[in-house]
C-alpha cells in the first residue's frame, strides 16, 4: 500500500470510530487474572490490579513480527536501512503457521509466570491483530489470523494477565511518525535517499499520526476484554524533544477509561503519572521507589526478536534465576522475553530453560527460592 492509500484506509476507520461498541471491560465480571483481590477490585479496580502486579513477580515477554522472518533483530529495519516499500514485501511470507497460543500459555504456567505481554505492534508499524487503521497487519497476510485475540482467549481462559505492548514514540512506516530532522531516538532509519512513503516539511502532522495511535489503543481496548496493562514504547524519540506535544497523559486518561483495571506503563516513566514503571535490564534509583517496578530481560545474549546468530547460546536456568533475584532485590518483577522462531513457534532453547526454571519454582517456592 502506498502513502496516499495509508492516508486513505486511516481515514476511513477513523469515521467509523464510533461504531465500536462500549467499554467492554466495565460490567461486574472480574477479569479471571484477578482471582484473590475480589474485595479491593469491588471498590477500586485499578488498585486491585496494582496489588496483584507488585505480587506478580514475573512475566513472559513475546517479541514476534515482520523482523522475525529475517531473524536478524527487531531493529533489522533501521539497522539495515530498508527502505519501507522492500521491508513490507516481508508481509507476503508471515504465516505464523506454529503460533500456538494455548502452547504459549501452558508454557507460562508451567513458568511459573504470571503474566504475558506480546508486542501488538513494534517499531516498524506492522500489527498483529485485525485493525481498521491499516492493512499492515497479521490478518491481511498469508497467516489470515488475529494473534492478539487468539492469546487473549487463552489468557482468560487460563487466568493469565494479558499486557499488550505497543510502540508509540517511535514508527518506521506512518507517514506522520516524528521524522529525523526534528526528532532524535532513532526515530526513522537513517536511509541515504529520500523515503516516499513519509510525509516532510509542511506536509508532515504529527497529529494525524498521534490520531492513529489513539484509534489502534482504543480499538485494542474495544476488542479484547480483561487487559491487563498498555505498555508504551518508543521513549527516546519523544524524550529527544518536546515531549508534551505526544499528548501522552490525554492518552493515558482514555486508557484508564476504557477497562477498569488497565496498568499504564511507558519504560522508565515518560511523565511520572504510569502506573509501573519498566526499563530495560537494570533500574538506577538513588532514592526509594514508590511507583511499581518491573526489569525487563531476555533469554538470547543479544536482542528482543529472534536472532539466528544467539541459537545455541541463550541464556541458561542459573542465569534466569540470577534475574529475578535482582529483580526482586529492586523491588521488581522481571519480566522475561523470548523472541519465537519465524513461523511463530517458542525457541527450543527457552522453551527447555523456562521449564526447569518453573520446576525449581514449584520444587523450592519463591521464597526459598529468592534466598537460596
Amino acid at each position: 500500500m502506498n502513502r496516499k492509500d495509508f492516508i486513505k484506509v486511516s481515514m476511513l476507520a477513523t469515521a467509523g470510530t464510533m461504531m465500536f461498541p462500549s467499554c467492554i471491560g466495565k460490567g461486574t465480571e472480574m477479569p479471571s487474572y484477578l482471582k484473590g483481590y475480589e474485595d479491593l477490585y469491588k471498590t477500586d479496580p485499578r488498585e486491585a490490579a496494582i496489588q496483584w502486579f507488585k505480587d506478580a513477580k514475573y512475566g513472559m515477554f513475546i517479541h514476534y513480527g515482520l523482523y522475525s522472518i529475517l531473524g536478524r533483530h527487531e531493529w533489522v529495519q533501521y539497522n539495515e536501512k530498508i527502505h519501507v516499500a522492500e521491508y513490507a514485501k516481508l508481509k507476503d511470507q508471515f504465516t505464523a503457521d506454529k503460533f500456538d497460543a494455548d502452547f504459549i500459555t501452558d508454557l507460562a504456567l508451567e513458568a511459573g509466570m504470571k503474566y504475558i505481554n506480546l508486542t501488538t505492534r513494534h517499531h516498524d508499524s506492522f500489527c498483529l491483530w485485525d485493525t481498521k487503521y491499516t492493512d499492515f497487519n497479521s490478518v491481511n497476510s498469508p497467516a489470515k489470523r488475529d494473534l492478539v485475540a487468539e492469546l487473549s482467549e487463552q489468557c482468560n481462559k487460563k487466568g493469565i494477565a494479558l499486557f499488550l505492548y505497543y510502540s508509540h514514540g517511535r514508527d518506521w512506516r506512518h507517514p506522520d511518525a516524528p521524522n529525523n530532522d526534528e526528532w532524535g531516538g532513532a526515530a526513522r532509519p537513517k536511509f541515504e535517499t529520500e523515503e516516499p512513503f513519509y510525509n516532510y516539511g509542511k506536509k508532515h502532522n504529527l497529529n494525524n499520526y498521534l490520531e492513529f495511535m489513539t484509534n489502534q489503543v482504543t480499538e485494542l481496548l474495544t476488542n479484547y476484554k480483561d487487559v491487563a496493562g498498555i505498555w508504551l514504547d518508543g521513549f527516546s524519540t519523544p524524550a529527544s524533544g518536546d515531549r508534551s506535544l505526544f499528548k501522552c497523559q490525554e492518552l493515558y486518561d482514555l486508557i484508564h477509561s476504557k477497562q477498569p483495571q488497565v496498568l499504564v506503563s511507558y519504560k522508565q516513566g515518560m511523565l511520572g503519572t504510569e502506573d509501573f514503571l519498566a526499563p530495560e535490564r537494570k533500574y538506577n534509583a538513588d532514592e526509594k521507589i514508590e511507583t511499581p517496578l518491573e526489569i525487563c530481560d531476555h533469554l538470547q545474549r543479544k536482542g528482543w526478536g529472534y536472532t539466528k546468530t544467539q541459537d545455541g547460546k541463550h541464556k541458561t536456568k542459573e542465569e534466569v534465576i540470577k534475574m529475578l533475584k535482582k529483580a526482586n532485590s529492586y523491588p521488581a518483577n522481571l519480566l522475561l522475553n523470548t523472541g519465537p522462531l519465524p513461523s511463530g513457534e517458542m525457541h527450543p532453547e527457552d522453551v527447555k530453560v523456562l521449564r526447569e526454571v518453573g520446576k525449581e519454582i514449584k520444587t523450592k517456592g519463591w521464597e526459598n527460592l529468592l534466598k537460596s
